[in-house]
Formats: structure tokens, sequence, C-alpha cells
């Protein structure tokens, strides 16, 4: 086994550097850190070689079954009689939630750094060759770089000096980019000095974390609950526990251990002769997800929506949302999962944050979302010579693109809207990336792609995009749109 793991160790670094996926010393530390977990993948796989390959290279080389069709059983008592979402009625109070997410604190960043070098990640090591200026700026940098901790810092003190917030969402991604050299006491360093800090600046807000897919190490690795040792998730989902503790309940803390997920009561006027309203929160957008798991989720959210009040998501660092349809007909607007942009600047973004306006807490709440703020810090003026940081809102959602709220059917028709009103898609194409859009504008086929993944909460669906009459053909627009994403 030694010899045969060292064989595909080397073979790994060749491909890697051949392919020019990065320099040699980058490949061999990536190639070492992933290697134990794959092979016991591999292992433990009941794949045959012919499916392995189609994974691994692709269809031509063999058939991947993993995504065929499979269902979630759900119950079998009829659905509900659906109720439409409603404006709260005058004077009813509200609820501002804080919503964070991506941090990716780098621990190696370093102000005059190469904000432009050959690496996965940059803004970290010596100073930059050229002008004064010409290196990673001190509060963060345009580039595919992550944040120093004193940006998260003051992030955190801005918030503790704004108006209250009722409560907080918080959706992981803690850690850098730097994922080919991240050891584990380096991620549990990430998890517990964030906790601490947002503790420090903004108790006594009750926060509820979600875990992101850059925590582990190796990324993404989060092996099912079934394995045991030293490479279960263990090690990881221990120190959220006792990270979290002080947010989260003892009985959501009892399924975070084993499973990386929580269920919490965060209402506390519900009637228990109406059902309970729901709120999701996730890191990965649905439509993101493998095909199976992404329609299986479609099925739930359908099925549920009179319970399901809001969903909230991170991960793809930009400002956008996901729709979702009635099963029957692809056309009745059932749900919008709000996609909310990163803290983090990777790549080209300024740092960012959202604030939501909620039904509040009184009998009857819909606690459904009200309206949305996006906030940034402009890097072009904060890291110009003796400026101070300003955290400054970016736009608000219902002002921006004059909606009369906030529901699903709103979300729908501004779809619509950025069909025919080219000013105000390229409004939003200018809020998707916080206040600073590539040089490369949003044209006919970039247009097509965005448009028909704010229409798709659930993966690979041609049928949800038809209505938009796109002149290019599905695969060709998923195509485009996949090279868009930032994680």
């Amino acid at each position: 086994m030694q010899t045969s793991e060292a064989h595909i160790e080397r073979l790994a670094v060749s491909v890697c550097t051949e392919l020019r996926l990065a320099r040699r010393e980058i490949c061999q530390d990536a190639v070492r850190l992933f290697e134990k977990d794959m092979v016991s993948a591999w292992v433990r796989s009941v794949l045959r070689p012919a499916e392995i390959c189609g994974l691994l290279v692709g269809a031509r080389c063999g058939h991947w079954d993993i995504l065929s069709d499979w269902n979630v059983t759900l119950p079998g008592t009829p659905k509900p009689p659906l109720v439409p979402p409603a404006p709260p009625p005058p004077g009813a109070p509200s609820a501002r939630l804080l919503f964070l997410t991506d941090l990716h604190w780098d621990q190696a960043y370093a102000p005059g750094s190469d904000p432009a070098c050959k690496d996965p990640l940059c803004c970290r090591g010596g100073r930059a060759q050229g002008p004064p200026h010409a290196g990673a700026g001190y509060w963060g940098e345009y580039s595919k770089c992550d944040l120093p901790l004193h940006t998260i810092r003051n992030l955190l003190q801005h918030l503790a000096r704004g108006p209250p917030f009722q409560l907080a969402y918080w959706t992981g991604d803690l850690p850098a980019h730097d994922v080919w050299q991240q050891s584990r006491a380096d991620q549990l360093r990430a998890l517990r000095t964030l906790s601490t800090l947002l503790r420090k600046y903004l108790a006594p807000l009750p926060v509820y974390p979600a875990v992101g897919n850059h925590e582990a190490t190796p990324v993404n690795g989060f092996p099912p609950p079934y394995v045991h040792g030293n490479q279960s998730s263990a090690w990881l989902y221990g120190a959220m526990a006792e990270a979290w503790e002080g947010w989260l309940p003892p009985e959501a803390l009892e399924t975070l251990s084993p499973g990386g997920w929580v269920g919490v009561p965060v209402c506390r006027s519900c009637s228990r002769s109406l059902p309970p309203q729901v709120h999701i929160i996730g890191h990965i957008p649905p439509a993101h997800c493998l095909r199976s798991w992404s329609w299986n989720y479609y099925r739930i959210v359908n099925r549920f929506e009179g319970t399901i009040a809001a969903q909230f998501f991170g991960h793809t660092h930009v400002d956008e949302f996901e729709m979702f349809y009635d099963e029957e007909t692809l056309s009745r607007p059932v749900s919008v999962a709000f996609v909310a942009p990163s803290v983090t600047t990777y790549i080209n973004l300024n740092p960012g944050y959202r604030v939501y306006q909620l039904d509040g807490d009184y009998p009857g709440s819909s606690h459904m979302v009200l309206d949305h703020e996006t906030f940034i810090l402009n890097l072009t003026e904060a890291n110009a010579p003796g400026a101070e940081p300003r955290w400054q809102r970016l736009y608000r959602a219902r002002q921006a693109y004059g909606l009369p709220s906030v529901f699903p059917a709103d979300w729908d028709g501004l779809l619509r809207r950025f069909q025919a009103d080219e000013r105000l898609f390229q409004q939003f194409w200018f809020f998707f990336h916080k206040g600073h859009p590539p040089r490369e504008p949003c044209r006919e086929a970039c247009k097509a792609a965005l448009l028909c993944a704010l229409r798709s909460g659930r993966s690979a669906d041609p049928s949800l995009c038809r209505t938009l009459r796109p002149r290019l053909p599905f695969a060709h627009v998923q195509a485009l749109w996949r090279q868009r994403r930032l994680c």
C-alpha cells in the first residue's frame, strides 16, 4: 500500500505541475494534504474501476452514477392550504438580523506584499516590487487575497457602535484560501479566534452559526458520521461545540458534535395553534449542490412552503439570490434563497456584510424578510494615505429596485424587469460585485447565464430557464456561469 500511495503521490504532483495548476511546491503540499483522505475514500468506495474513471476523467472514460435520481421521503399528510404572504399589520414590530459570511481570515496577510503573485492566494510574504503603494493595502486588496485580522476586528467594532440587532446568523468559511498548507491547528485557531472576537464585540447578541466548506482540512473534507477515529470530523465538531456553547442550547450542541448541523428555536411568542415558522441557514446555496441533493431540497421547500419563512446562505462571495417555484408548473414563486455577499475581498471585491429586516417577534408574525441592506468597506477610499476605514451602506433592496415588498413574487417580477430594463440589470451587476464590478461588462451571454442562475433554486435543470428564452443552449449557459464561481 505504501508503494501504491507513493506512486499516486508522484503521479498527482506530476499532473498538477504539468497542467500548471500551481508551482511544484504548492502541488506537492496539496497532494500530501489530500492524499490520505483520498486513498481512504477509494479504499472504502464501492465504485467499480470504470465508475472511478468516469468520476475523475469524465463520461468518455466511464459512467459515474452517484448523481442518479433518489427521492427523500416526505410526510404523507396533505399539504396545508396556501396562505399568500402579506405585509405585517401597521405598527407591528420588526427585527434587525445581522448576517455575516465568508470572513476568510488570512493569518499570513501582510500589508505591502505582492497582490499579483502566481500562487492561488496572494497578499502574503515579503514586500512587493515597484512604487511604495504598489503592494497590498492595509485594510485589504482587490485581488485573489483574503483579509487581515485587523479588518475583521474593525468591522466588528463598527457593528458594536451601530444600531442594535436582535439576532445574528454566521454561515461559516472562517479560514483563508491557502488550502494547500492548512493544518488542523490552523483551522481551530481561526474558529476560536473569530468566535472570541464575535462574542467580545457583539455580546449579548445571540449568534446562530453554520459550518462552511472551508472549516475542515483538507478543504471540503467532511467524512460521514460512520467514519470514526482520527479521520473523522470529531476534532472539528467537538471544537465548534466548545466555541459556540454560549450561543447554542445543549440539544443543538448534541446534533452539532456528530453531524455538523443544528436546529434551534428562535422565536419566543409563536402560538401553539399555528405551525412554527422556520428559517433555514446554511453555507452553500442549494443550486450549487449535487443534482440529487439539490432537487430533493427543492421538493422539501415546495412541501413546506407555508412553514419556511426564509432561507439564508453565503459561499459565493457575491450578492445574489435563488428562486424556487412550484414543481407542477415552475411558474408560481414559492420561496427565495437569499445569498449574501462575503466579508472577504476574495476575488477583487470590497469587504461587505448584510442586514435583514424581519417581521418581528409577536403572535401571528410571519418572520419573513421585509427588506435588506448591504454594507461595504470601499477599499479605494480606506487604503488612501491618511484615510480611516468607513463602512457604508451600498444599497437597500426595496429602494434600489423599486419593490413593494421582498416576497418571492417580488423577486420573480424583478427578474422579468432585468430582462427588459438594461439599466436596472447593470445596477444589479454593480451590487452583485459589492460596488467593484469587473472591467468586462456583463452583456448578452453573461446576462443570460446570470438570470438563469438566479431563477434556478435547483441545479442542472434547463426547464427553469426556458421562460427566459435564452438564445444559447442550456449547457453553454451553465458552462458560462460556472466560469464565474469564486469558491
